[in-house]
């Protein structure tokens, strides 16, 4: 007898035409926000059935080596290439860290783009057994308590490289003082594919 399906088939990474295609459209989205306002509208249909899949994903720029924003999307409620359209516009805009990006800004801008994984629960028993199941540089992170939640993605472990100092910088991003603890506290983890 083989091995149990999984509930879930496992998402295909996405090949080298697709990311070259999402990496167009989230440029050709900053363009559109700088013309019109908005980001760039987009016909799911005309594009790949990889790229008309509902993902969740994460749009961040960087200029210089420095963060200029990101934004994105913890649940997949549209297709892919969607919401790469819309996140990178509102990375470049609605991001409130930064003020709004502007035309001569676009010269040194770099564009990254991750694709997440569903988020799926952690089971743990103390804040001590939760830092010994993370992975540094796999897993992203959802913390939620009460109305408090905050996330960071994997590219986050490159300069947070401990699993306890991950995590107390992720209460602290979730609006929670770093030694919180309670039993109503909710961990999920996903992963991401990340380009270029």
């Amino acid at each position: 007898m083989g091995p149990m399906p999984s509930p879930e088939a496992p998402q295909r990474p996405l090949d080298e035409q697709a990311r070259e295609t999402l990496l167009r459209i989230a440029g050709d989205s900053l363009r559109h926000g700088l013309k019109h306002g908005c980001a760039l509208p987009v016909d799911a249909g005309a594009y790949s059935a990889d790229l008309q899949a509902r993902r969740a994903s994460f749009v961040t720029l960087q200029r210089h080596g420095d963060l200029r924003g990101c934004i994105g999307h913890l649940e997949a409620t549209q297709p892919l290439v969607k919401d790469v359209a819309e996140n990178a516009f509102a990375a470049a805009f609605r991001d409130p860290r930064f003020p709004p990006l502007t035309e001569d800004e676009l010269e040194g801008l770099e564009t990254h783009i991750s694709v997440l994984t569903p988020a799926r629960p952690i089971t743990f028993s103390s804040e001590q057994d939760l830092i010994a199941q993370l992975r540094p540089g796999r897993d992203g992170l959802i913390l939620k308590d009460g109305l408090n939640q905050g996330t960071f993605l994997p590219s986050v472990w490159e300069s947070l490289p401990d699993p306890a100092e991950f995590f107390r910088h992720l209460k602290l991003k979730a609006g929670l003082p770093p030694s919180h603890w309670s039993d109503s506290l909710e961990v999920y983890r996903y992963e991401t594919e990340s380009f270029p």
